[in-house]
């Protein structure tokens, strides 16, 4: 067969061609993204809040939102989709158009401890969010009824050691925070203390103000009740003391390694644009560095704003799903 050179010329060009087509395709998602974030955001983004208004997550979500808002120049609007320890707005946006404009104002225990005690989620809230930026962070305040003979955390574990029958603790529900990190503490403490389930932490510490209940490992806005006097704080959960309570210990004082963080972030859908995650995080840092917005931040009670890199972020996930998925496994915690 003969092979003239207006053939070969045309075989290169096609080559050529193949080439660009390749290179075109391997680079345009960057592409796109590029060109999403410098025209990000150009219409209003919803930001899904997955518990009731109210509660922790909601107020801070409106906290951050108006100036966020401003900074991006785009207006904000807060959704609120309760239910299911917060799957269904972990769903719902994990579904969503990847562009930015459906967020996620969720919890560490979406993604930390859902995926261990839901037998059937609709999602994997670890592949299908993608971090955007850690918001707030807080700490958990072991407390007891005031009729309790305990004045501290020591007198408290040699109570809890030699009473019987056990004392009774309230927590959230099973699998939540209050449930699993007084686990934790159970194991680490060598004292026996049984479970008593609520629908939420609102109605848990209110069983301990009445004396239902004699403990209570509550949310650190119970602050203002430990102020007024209806329960004692004896110790609290995370690394550093409580800055409202200085006086009152850590459990790792007393157990090294024991810490237990609540923490708050944003989540996008997975597949997200890049340069729309970095926009967002960095205007979310830019947020919660405003002293105004820590000093409301901080009003809640014993929270703090938390800024962090976005590797931090994925650190943090990592460290807590895999601490929570050991405690859920020896208690045998599961929601069908």
């Amino acid at each position: 067969m003969r092979v003239t050179r207006s053939g070969i010329a045309a075989a290169r060009i096609c080559g050529a061609c193949a080439l660009l087509f390749l290179f075109i395709l391997h680079h345009s998602s960057f592409i796109d993204g590029s060109a999403a974030a410098a025209e990000y955001p150009s219409r209003p983004i919803r930001l899904v809040v997955l518990i009731a208004p109210g509660g922790g997550p909601d107020v801070g979500a409106r906290v951050i939102q108006p100036p966020l808002s401003e900074r991006l120049g785009q207006t904000i609007v807060v959704e609120n989709r309760a239910g299911a320890n917060g799957n269904i707005a972990g769903e719902f946006v994990a579904r969503s158009v990847p562009d930015g404009y459906t967020l996620l104002f969720g919890a560490d225990s979406l993604v930390a401890i859902n995926p261990h005690i839901y037998s059937n989620m609709a999602f994997d809230p670890v592949k299908d969010l993608t971090p955007v930026a850690t918001t707030i962070i807080t700490q958990l305040i072991l407390s007891v009824h005031p009729s309790l003979p305990v004045r501290n955390f020591r007198e408290f574990l040699a109570f809890a050691r030699k009473t019987g029958p056990p004392l009774h603790y309230a927590s959230g529900g099973n699998g939540s925070q209050h449930h699993l990190s007084t686990e934790m503490l159970k194991r680490r403490a060598g004292i026996n203390l049984v479970h008593v389930p609520y629908k939420s932490g609102s109605p848990a510490v209110a069983a301990a103000i009445v004396g239902d209940v004699p403990v209570v490992m509550a949310g650190s806005s119970s602050g203002p009740l430990v102020k007024a006097g209806k329960l004692r704080a004896i110790a609290s959960t995370g690394s550093e003391r409580l800055k409202l309570f200085p006086d009152v210990p850590t459990i790792g004082e007393f157990f090294p390694g024991y810490q237990v963080n609540n923490w708050l972030g944003i989540w996008a859908p997975a597949g997200t644009p890049e340069p729309v995650v970095a926009r967002l995080h960095a205007e979310i840092n830019r947020v919660l560095a405003l002293p105004e917005v820590g000093e409301r931040i901080r009003s809640v009670g014993g929270a703090e704003p938390w800024i962090t890199t976005r590797e931090d972020f994925a650190a943090a996930i990592r460290r807590d799903y895999e601490k929570y998925g050991k405690v859920v496994k020896e208690i045998g915690a599961r929601i069908d």
